[in-house]
């Protein structure tokens, strides 16, 4: 059985999907009211998301070190058709959105690391 964290097939989606961003990058999207992805969003088509049960790997893999980040959480249902889940790292299903995401859409934004780079626990509530 699925719960809100985990996938067990796309008619099963977690209730929220996570976006790591650069603080500064996040304040800027927040300013303009739209959110249109990062560096590699724009390069693959589509903004890069996770699920609670991925999102520790994604930072691991791409964002480990890296200072002033945020964590972003999103009500997936909310996002209709433009979000897709597809085949990613080790095959399983990522949460990718085909457009922009406005502000509205976002349910909070979290720090996930300081100044230096050394990373903040994920917050109580994804887990």
């Amino acid at each position: 059985m699925a719960t809100d964290n985990d996938r067990a097939d796309q008619s099963a989606s977690p209730r929220f999907i996570y976006k790591i961003e650069a603080a500064d990058t996040w304040a800027r999207a927040e300013a303009r009211g739209e959110y249109t992805g990062s560096a590699d969003d724009h390069r693959d088509g589509f903004i890069h998301f996770s699920t609670a049960a991925q999102v520790a790997g994604t930072f691991t893999k791409y964002f480990a070190g890296k200072p002033d980040l945020v964590l972003v959480q999103v009500e997936a249902d909310r996002l209709g058709p433009v979000l897709r889940w597809e085949p990613s790292r080790g095959g399983q299903l990522f949460p990718h959105l085909y457009a922009g995401l406005a502000m509205h859409r976002v349910t909070w934004v979290r720090p996930l690391t300081r100044a230096d780079g050394a990373a903040l626990p994920f917050p109580a509530e994804m887990i």
